[in-house]
């Protein structure tokens, strides 16, 4: 193990002072959103052994309609905090997956405005006051606009927290904003006593609530500060927004959450696409700070730095998660960093403290639209390094090849439909957009690995058919589209070459790929003797000091552990559902854990599921 190695085992890239090693107390593991745990009892030499250690089911889909869970479970001193498929917290025991506390925001506390983003909820977070015996809270913030604030110990609502322990959101959105869709998805982060929270808002072409970063007190619920992601007038930025082109713009949000960096007193996300997602005649120009990673000061919300990784998007290419804070080597010497993965398929690395990129950033010619009105930006910034880790083009050269059949009904799509290079921005004819709108990268987001300096990210290789259609004359706007619709074959399949979901990881100190394999597998397409192929996926990975990533996320509805050294699969177990949700793993009285949502249903459409599961080795007899 080299030197930067060993420093990051023993403090860390964003040390903090109240995790212990045998937990799991934020999403990412750590703050900084790592998803690396120290835990090594599970290794390569044992994983094969590992057996369901317990099956705890939410219970949720019992009157209800069958909904995806995607929560990554929180682990703190032995118990697990978790959301549901229908947004509940439940407290459980993490040893034996024994429920001991749950509290329900919808039917307890009805709210009269539905979660938008179909009520997912990507998990949770927890704070403490750092005394042994003093407060805990768990901050649960709803796609329905509202931030709850849970004593950890029972589940009661913290009455000193905003209106008896729930925060309204919308407070301080603009009248007019105040019922449109809006609320949080991912989890909240925490900063000494600031919690800060991205949101879910709309994005399609009419009026939409702001995409804002905020910060409140984690004690009290007031709002500390909030960063305007689309400037006002005499606001950095502005220029970028042709007229008064800023005005009532949805997107530009960290609906996949944010990340921080402890030692630093720094705020990192990554934003989504300006509304509309597809068409931009509206709004020339680059349009910052949409599809930007930010840095910002946790305590003031003021912008450190910022990078755009992809200028007037019209492609739905948000950056879908926030930069995972990483430390690299560069001429012997430790640097603090952050990788940001994208839909794109392509990772951007910079320097922290600076935003500098750690490897070369180019602007390149991008092809222009001929949509009446539309003024697609001409250049795009693409890295020299790393390669791409998803497919960045479609034409014959690449159409799928398992089968004649399936070719044959690829080829016959590829005609109708403009293709060609990823930034081919979207048409009236239709344009086959090459990463799809679900990536690449989605917020399944990525791990990184300390001991290796590998970056560890899951990805998909399935282009989407987009047509924008003229709006009918009595709309403000001037052109929808006709659908989220993929390119697949004739049997369902995706029409271009596997594999179509893939696991890599990149090497941060060197910028190129160690290792690439598929993820995911179509048993039926195994069968008729086609190579393994991967499927879509969403949910993401994390590692270990056993040498070890775990990862679900497939539609094949298995757990899975790889070697992190060589990408080589070493075990995996049928699930109860699909797990859609990223892993954690944990120790409780010196025995590791790895625990899953498995919800189903989602984007994936499979069958739904109510379960967390935990695996763990046999315990020894005399234990």
């Amino acid at each position: 193990m080299n030197v930067l190695a060993s420093l990051l085992l023993l403090v860390g890239p964003t040390a903090d002072p109240l995790s212990d090693p045998a937990d799991w107390p934020a999403v990412g593991g750590d703050r900084g959103g790592m998803r690396f745990s120290e835990l090594n009892q599970i290794d390569r030499s044992n994983v094969g052994r590992l057996e369901q250690a317990w099956v705890w089911h939410t219970g949720d889909l019992v009157d209800r309609p069958g909904k995806t869970i995607e929560c990554t479970p929180l682990v703190v001193d032995g118990t697990m905090y978790v959301s549901t498929n229908y947004l509940r917290v439940a407290a459980l025991d993490a040893a034996t997956g024994e429920e001991r506390w749950s509290f329900d925001p919808l039917r307890d506390h009805p709210f009269p405005i539905q979660p938008t983003s179909g009520g997912v909820n990507r998990g949770v977070a927890w704070w403490s006051d750092g005394e042994p015996d003093g407060e805990r809270r768990i901050l649960h913030g709803t796609s329905d606009g509202r931030l709850f604030s849970l004593d950890a110990r029972t589940g009661k609502l913290d009455p000193n927290f905003g209106e008896g322990g729930v925060r309204d959101l919308r407070t301080e959105l603009p009248p007019a904003a105040r019922r449109l869709p809006y609320g949080p998805t991912s989890a909240p982060a925490i900063f000494e006593d600031i919690v800060i929270l991205g949101v879910s808002n709309g994005e399609g072409p009419g009026v939409a609530a702001p995409g804002d970063i905020r910060a409140f007190d984690v004690r009290t619920g007031a709002q500390l500060w909030s960063f305007r992601t689309v400037p006002a007038p005499g606001e950095f930025g502005n220029d970028t927004w042709a007229d008064d082109s800023w005005k009532n713009r949805g997107g530009a949000n960290a609906w996949g959450g944010v990340n921080v960096d402890v030692d630093r007193g720094l705020v990192f996300c990554g934003t989504g696409s300006a509304a509309f997602d597809f068409y931009g005649g509206d709004r020339h120009g680059e349009n910052l700070f949409a599809n930007c990673v930010l840095a910002l000061n946790a305590r003031t919300g003021e912008r450190v730095w910022h990078f755009q990784t992809l200028h007037h998007d019209l492609w739905d290419h948000d950056l879908p998660t926030p930069p995972v804070l990483a430390t690299v080597e560069r001429d012997g010497k430790p640097i603090a960093a952050a990788a940001q993965v994208t839909k794109t398929g392509y990772l951007f690395l910079f320097n922290r403290e600076t935003g500098e990129p750690l490897f070369d950033v180019e602007e390149r010619p991008a092809p222009p639209s001929d949509v009446p009105g539309e003024q697609a930006w001409p250049t795009q910034p693409t890295p020299v390094k790393p390669p791409p880790f998803a497919a960045r083009h479609l034409d014959e050269s690449n159409l799928t090849k398992i089968g004649e059949a399936n070719r044959r009904s690829a080829m016959e799509q590829l005609k109708k439909f403009r293709h060609g290079p990823g930034n081919a921005p979207p048409s009236l004819q239709g344009t086959i957009v090459t990463p799809g709108t679900h990536g690449g990268a989605n917020w399944s987001g990525a791990a990184f690995d300390p001991t290796s300096g590998y970056l560890i990210v899951n990805s998909t290789n399935l282009p989407n058919i987009m047509q924008l259609v003229p709006a009918s004359a009595n709309n403000r706007y001037r052109y929808g589209h006709a659908g989220y619709d993929q390119f697949r074959d004739h049997e369902g399949y995706p029409a271009i070459e596997p594999p179509w979901g893939l696991l890599t990881a990149i090497d941060l100190n060197s910028g190129e790929f160690a290792w690439q394999v598929p993820l995911g597998e179509y048993p039926e397409l195994t069968a008729r003797g086609v190579p393994l192929t991967g499927t879509e996926n969403f949910g993401g990975p994390i590692v270990t000091a056993g040498g070890l990533i775990f990862i679900a996320g497939t539609r094949d509805e298995r757990l899975r552990a790889f070697d992190a050294a060589t990408g080589e699969e070493v075990w995996s177990a049928a699930l109860p559902a699909g797990g859609y949700a990223t892993p954690c793993t944990y120790a409780v009285n010196g025995r590791q854990y790895v625990a899953i949502a498995c919800g189903g249903a989602g984007k994936l459409g499979t069958a739904a599921g109510d379960a967390f599961v935990a695996f763990a080795l046999p315990e020894e007899p005399n234990r």
